[in-house]
């Protein structure tokens, strides 16, 4: 019998919640590998009520896959022996919170979390969704012990998949002949989306679209799209950074093909002139043995360097800013 895996997911009663953990335990991230679920979420009664209530309706689907549910309010007991954490939860971004007051809300609650995932299993991954997911990464990694920073990533693949989706939009494709978009530096609108090097319908992107809008009016609606969707339904985005969140795990579980390429924001150890010690976007190669290369030799214009240096040096300040929460 296979041995089943174990999946924490923080914040699971909250909204993105609710989007991701059926899709967990469904066979749709893992296969047909049995999945447990970790489910963590704060210790406030009806907070553990609605966890309770989102476990049943996961056990109500039938899943073939699912092999039990844990519920806790307790981030040691959620992380024990999980091979998977996604740390979703984290207080959301509402109209009008500046990027700053979200880290100060939110770094702490990744000191705590980091301490405990010490007690993962020893393939132990982890994916910081909670915004803003580089620096909350970087707080967790650091405050973990015993398990390597390559471990741990955060998440712009949302950006990758909104990036995908402006294209293919206004090229009128379908989002399939869309490939090699890249997301440089940090999930914020300072983000860097790459279409030097992306290509549609197997011709190169800049042949296509227009570099004014490419450089304009592309990136701003790719760096800017969590903001519209808050001001169009007055919350931040769930399903879709739900869905996001398992293409992230998917593309590390599973071999990436030759010559294809994801976007996550990793351990950076310099590769296109990324500082060292921050946790930025990169495009990615995974082995789908739980190892991973940064992909070399994609050629960015001047213009494209000058946009990741603002990113890299937004995350540098972040560093700088919870630099009393970083440990090791």
């Amino acid at each position: 019998m296979t041995t089943p895996i174990r999946v924490a997911v923080t914040g699971a009663a909250g909204q993105i919640g609710y989007s991701l953990l059926f899709r967990l335990a469904s066979g749709e991230t893992f296969g047909n590998r049995p999945v447990i679920l970790h489910l963590l979420d704060l210790p406030i009664p009806e907070v553990q009520k609605a966890l309770e209530g989102v476990a049943m309706e996961v056990q109500d689907c039938g899943f073939s896959t699912l092999a039990g549910i844990v519920c806790t309010d307790d981030p040691s007991k959620a992380f024990d022996g999980v091979s998977w954490a996604l740390l979703v939860g984290s207080k959301p971004r509402g109209p009008g919170m500046a990027r700053a007051d979200l880290i100060k809300e939110n770094g702490p609650i990744f000191v705590g979390q980091g301490n405990a995932l010490a007690r993962g299993a020893s393939d132990l991954r982890v994916l910081v969704v909670g915004n803003p997911c580089n620096t909350n990464c970087l707080i967790a990694a650091s405050n973990c012990p015993g398990v390597p920073k390559e471990r741990f990533s955060a998440m712009t693949r949302l950006d990758q998949n909104r990036a995908v989706a402006q294209l293919a939009a206004k090229a009128q494709v379908g989002n399939d002949a869309i490939s090699g978009v890249t997301v440089f530096g940090n999930h914020s609108e300072s983000m860097y989306s790459d279409t030097e090097n992306a290509t549609i319908g197997g011709k190169p992107a800049t042949s296509v679209l227009s570099t004014e809008w490419l450089q304009k009016d592309f990136l701003a609606a790719v760096g800017n799209r969590g903001k519209a969707i808050i001001a169009a339904r007055g919350k931040s985005s769930a399903a879709s950074a739900a869905s996001a969140a398992i293409d992230h795990v998917r593309d590390f579980e599973y071999a990436t093909p030759e010559g294809k390429w994801f976007s996550a924001a990793i351990w950076s150890e310099g590769s296109y002139d990324a500082p060292k010690g921050i946790y930025t976007s990169l495009p990615v190669h995974s082995d789908g043995k739980g190892g991973y290369k940064v992909v070399q030799g994609l050629n960015l214009s001047d213009f494209a360097k000058a946009k990741i240096k603002v990113s890299t040096d937004e995350l540098l300040s972040e560093r700088a800013f919870v630099a009393d929460l970083l440990k090791g």
